[in-house]
């Protein structure tokens, strides 16, 4: 993925300040005890669990498509969907990079409830990135990269999900996405120009062709980049302008949930990514909950795009918090 928007510095400085400029005593609040209780729907989401699967994606090593490890990955995901009792959707397909290289790629599907009408989409990217462009260190721009963060922690996220899904599920249907070929986009270090779009190219075909003929979903929720340290995740552009229902409740559910560290109240940069197809191609709404950091150059975590995205990085708090809240958003579904 990438970022559209300069904008991003400039809202954060703004929303930043009236936010210093707009603090009050709260002696006028009203006291915690009389307000409503709230009531949560969705089972404990294991914090561990959700750590274990991304550490066994990374020890596949970087899953970048036409190698092994990409080959061993999908497999290991689609047993892992099966273990835990979806109806299985395996979309193989031949995509083109930027540069023509044809990119041996699989979206991988995993459907609960696939009869019921009333759906749910949640999707994350499974690939790594083959180049490290964004590294301090230029001699590692042609590394691929371990994608603990970026792919891996999302991808976690959502089979925890399913493994609490085979345990108790809710009442809608929920299909789980994991895209490939998301980021295969063109390097930074590139000096031609290429037309076309280069990023989300599983998702670009899945929208084309999805897995049931006219397939649509109530809204959904694409994770990327969710497990990192100290995350915070700002109210993405382009799902604020499409999707703002959908931003409401999760953004709530966070507050609920007692992780407005994480689920920041304040306007972030438009994101190139997955959920921009989901919208555009099948015409579902559809909101990205990505890691977003307004002091860095580049909006991302220090450790994007390169070698450094290892295991490291990952913290069970985030992955915590990001499982927990979107399971209280699909348990709450009636």
């Amino acid at each position: 993925m990438k970022m559209k928007s300069n904008m991003f510095y400039a809202t954060m400085i703004l929303a930043l300040t009236l936010a210093s400029c707009g603090q009050k005593s709260n002696s006028t609040e009203t006291a915690a005890d009389d307000k409503p209780a709230v009531q949560f729907n969705a089972p404990q989401f294991n914090a561990d669990s959700a750590y274990y699967f991304t550490d066994a994606q990374v020890k596949f090593g970087p899953r970048v498509p036409n190698t092994k490890a990409h080959d061993n990955c999908a497999k290991y995901l689609e047993e892992q969907l099966s273990r835990f009792g979806a109806k299985l959707y395996m979309q193989d397909c031949i995509l083109k990079a930027y540069d023509g290289t044809k990119l041996k790629s699989v979206n991988i599907i995993g459907s609960y409830n696939p009869d019921s009408k009333d759906r749910v989409l949640l999707c994350a990217h499974w690939d790594s990135r083959p180049f490290a462009d964004h590294d301090p260190d230029t001699t590692n721009y042609h590394k691929p990269i371990l994608a603990a963060d970026d792919g891996a922690s999302g991808v976690a996220v959502l089979l925890e999900i399913a493994r609490q899904i085979s345990i108790k599920a809710p009442t809608i249907g929920v299909d789980i996405i994991f895209f490939d070929s998301e980021d295969y986009g063109v390097p930074d270090f590139e000096t031609k120009s290429y037309s076309g779009d280069s990023w989300c190219l599983g998702t670009q075909f899945w929208a084309k062709h999805p897995h049931v003929p006219n397939y649509t979903a109530k809204y959904g929720i694409l994770l990327d980049m969710v497990g990192a340290r100290n995350a915070t995740f700002y109210r993405e552009e382009m799902s604020v302008q499409k999707a703002a229902p959908i931003v409401e409740t999760v953004w709530s559910k966070a507050q609920d949930l007692g992780y407005n560290s994480y689920f920041v109240n304040t306007a972030g940069g438009a994101i190139t990514d997955d959920h921009l197809y989901v919208m555009s191609g099948r015409k579902i709404p559809c909101i990205d909950i990505i890691n977003l950091d307004p002091s860095s150059q580049t909006g991302f975590a220090a450790h994007w795009h390169t070698v450094s995205d290892d295991m490291g990085n990952i913290d069970r708090a985030t992955l915590k918090a990001v499982g927990q809240t979107v399971m209280e958003v699909i348990y709450s579904e009636k």
